[in-house]
């Protein structure tokens, strides 16, 4: 694991849930937001094992020789506030294998990622699209954007100059990454804002690096959403939303989670510690005290152990240097089929540079 960053403050003891007190709406709001994710799939997990099924959203499964689709509708604005993630379509690829460098099973991926972005684009095929890669492209975790946009088959000044070199089937696309508020000084969305009031597409990609609640999850799972997208959010740090409202045309999000927040991986530690506890000592006061709080409750008071340490730290996997590459190679593929329809995978593998 790598610490990628982390904040400091004044230290103080974690503050304990008061037992046998009726949650207030502030509480409730924490236990939907905690522990932090930007996975559709995971806000609502934790909103069912807080309390029960979630009403108004309608979810299945598809498994895939490897491969398990996951598609979840929020359709109204009880579900949106349950679990903190906007009404809309989401898309959770799961591929445990995407880890190891396995090319047969990256070309099966991004060939899923295209059938899936296809779903989400209702657009003719001569449709203009731009692609925007959010994130720092100096920090690894974060540069999954930038390392997407340099591997797109881009199209639009071939048609300005050089409009017979391409056939029927493929778009006109632009690319770009508008780096981060602290690099540039200027808000994300405002840049993504004036190129599409300037170049008019027709559709918005955004790609963006995640933050999961699970370590299983990280590094082997895109999201695809129609909502769009909040830049900074997995790590606590929420810019100006990009999003259709916004724009003013349709905006197809695509993430990956790269990291996760140390206080996740503190809370999971200790449940395994008490959970071996609960099998070899019977009765151990430490592990029925520590039952007593809910998940949530958990993470919050880890948490304000760490933070105040300045331990509260993002983490990401020591292999991110060789991951990032493969899964940005994946997605720029999947892309590059989804939005040219006569691109065949040999023509993918050729032309994701």
């Amino acid at each position: 694991m790598r610490f990628v960053s982390g904040w400091a403050g004044e230290r103080r003891p974690p503050r304990l849930p008061e037992r046998g007190r009726a949650p207030s709406a502030e509480d409730a709001f924490a236990s939907q937001t905690s522990p932090r994710t930007d996975l559709a799939i995971e806000a609502h997990e934790l909103a069912v094992q807080a309390s029960a099924a979630v009403d108004g959203i309608d979810t299945t499964v598809d498994e895939l020789d490897g491969i398990r689709v996951s598609r979840m509708h929020v359709r109204t604005k009880e579900a949106e506030r349950r679990i903190q993630k906007r009404r809309g379509r989401y898309v959770t690829i799961e591929v445990p294998g995407l880890r190891r460098r396995d090319r047969e099973l990256q070309e099966r991926v991004a060939a899923q990622l295209a059938a899936e972005v296809k779903r989400f684009l209702s657009i003719a095929d001569d449709a203009s699209v731009l692609v925007v890669g959010l994130g720092n492209v100096h920090v690894t975790p974060d540069a999954l954007g930038p390392m997407v946009v340099d591997r797109l088959f881009v199209t639009r000044h071939l048609f300005s100059y050089m409009p017979k070199v391409l056939g029927e089937g493929y778009r006109t696309v632009s690319a770009f990454s508008p780096g981060v508020l602290g690099v540039t000084g200027i808000e994300t969305s405002e840049i993504v804002q004036g190129i599409v009031e300037r170049v008019k597409p027709d559709a918005v990609i955004a790609v963006d690096a995640l933050a999961a609640r699970s370590l299983d999850r990280v590094n082997s799972t895109i999201q695809i959403s129609d909502t769009g997208i909040q830049p900074g959010s997995g790590v606590g740090n929420k810019r100006k939303a990009i999003d259709q409202p916004s724009l003013g045309v349709p905006c197809v999000a695509i993430g990956v989670p790269t990291v996760v927040d140390a206080a996740t991986i503190a809370g999971d530690a200790i449940e395994l510690v008490l959970e071996q506890l609960r099998r070899t000592v019977p009765g151990n006061s430490a592990s029925e005290l520590f039952d007593q709080f809910s998940p949530a409750e958990k993470w919050q008071m880890i948490r304000e152990l760490l933070e105040p340490l300045g331990n509260n730290l993002m983490v990401t996997p020591k292999e991110i240097d060789e991951f990032i590459e493969d899964v940005a190679v994946v997605v720029a593929k999947g892309l590059n089929l989804a939005l040219h329809p006569a691109m065949t995978m040999d023509d993918a593998n050729a032309l994701t540079h």
